[in-house]
């Protein structure tokens, strides 16, 4: 195979990977505001914003892989999981270790959601913030496709609805927390209103 499929599927994968990333976080902030709250929704959308995670683990996954296959730059696992052990860009390269290991973190915590303490949860999912900037910067200084106007165009789209939502659920953080509770314990009565036969509460 040609080692130019590899280098577009690693550039694709990780393109892909970053709007995954940023629609899950999309998704949880409104899922978290009253945008929603109000509204009887199917079982299956409260599940997407999970799903949206390990979705984008699995395109992760495949850009790695993709480095490994690539022969334009030697990437082993070291270079891959180990900060500043790249000899190619090795600053780039770090920020792109950092928004996987923040990511995995982030998924393992969502798993989980039911077993760790809400205040656990909630302050391990406020580092989705940091992933997303992380995740970012590795991608402007990284990304062999930063210059095209389309890519541009989606990473300032994507930041801009993520500040816009984080800005709305800042401005009704009070009202929520009266007569709401925490952000898990919200999705978790919406996802028992939504199943067939819940009684509304």
């Amino acid at each position: 195979m040609s080692s130019q499929v590899w280098w577009w599927l690693a550039r694709a994968s990780g393109l892909v990977a970053w709007c995954v990333v940023t629609a899950g976080i999309v998704w949880g902030l409104t899922l978290a505001s009253k945008v929603v709250r109000r509204r009887k929704i199917p079982a299956w959308l409260l599940d997407l914003h999970r799903y949206l995670g390990t979705l984008s683990l699995v395109f992760i996954a495949v850009h790695l892989g993709a480095l490994v296959a690539d022969s334009y730059v030697a990437f082993g696992w070291r270079e891959l999981f180990v900060p500043m052990a790249s000899t190619w860009q090795p600053g780039a390269v770090t920020w792109g270790i950092v928004a996987f290991y923040l990511l995995l973190l982030i998924q393992i915590s969502s798993w989980m959601m039911r077993r760790l303490p809400r205040g656990v949860w909630h302050a391990i999912h406020l580092s989705s913030f940091a992933l997303l900037a992380t995740a970012t910067v590795h991608g402007v200084l990284a990304g062999a496709d930063r210059g095209e106007p389309m890519v541009q165009f989606g990473a300032l789209a994507g930041i801009t609805i993520v500040v816009m939502l984080t800005i709305f659920r800042v401005l009704n953080r009070g009202e929520d927390a009266a007569g709401s509770g925490t952000t898990a314990e919200r999705l978790e009565r919406l996802a028992a209103r939504s199943r067939p036969g819940a009684k509304a509460a």
